[in-house]
């Protein structure tokens, strides 16, 4: 078994999303959420490390965008990411999202 390095506690979303990086881009689908990442579930690729701009429609309707470091990848699945650069205002709304 894994040690999980979380934070903070995910949970479930089925939101749909797109992202952006050096690696390409491709829409998606956010699986889980918490204020210290996601797993983006995407056939697009990635590498470790690597910046990208995740957008995720809101139920709102909305679009929220969210920059982060790629932490994982599994191939044909998606990948985990790190909200390393969130700012006060975005924090705010993946709070309301979360809870």
């Amino acid at each position: 078994m894994t040690e999980d390095r979380r934070d903070e506690e995910r949970v479930p979303a089925n939101l749909l999303a797109k992202w952006d990086g050096l690696s390409g881009h491709a829409e998606a689908r956010i699986e889980d959420i918490s204020l210290g990442g996601c797993f983006v579930n995407t056939k697009g690729q990635v590498q470790l490390g690597e910046i990208v701009s995740l957008d995720m429609k809101l139920q709102s309707g909305e679009w929220l965008r969210l920059r982060g470091e790629v932490v994982s990848y599994q191939p044909g699945i998606g990948f985990g990411v790190v909200f390393s650069f969130l700012t006060g205002e975005e924090e705010l709304v993946l709070k309301r999202l979360i809870h």
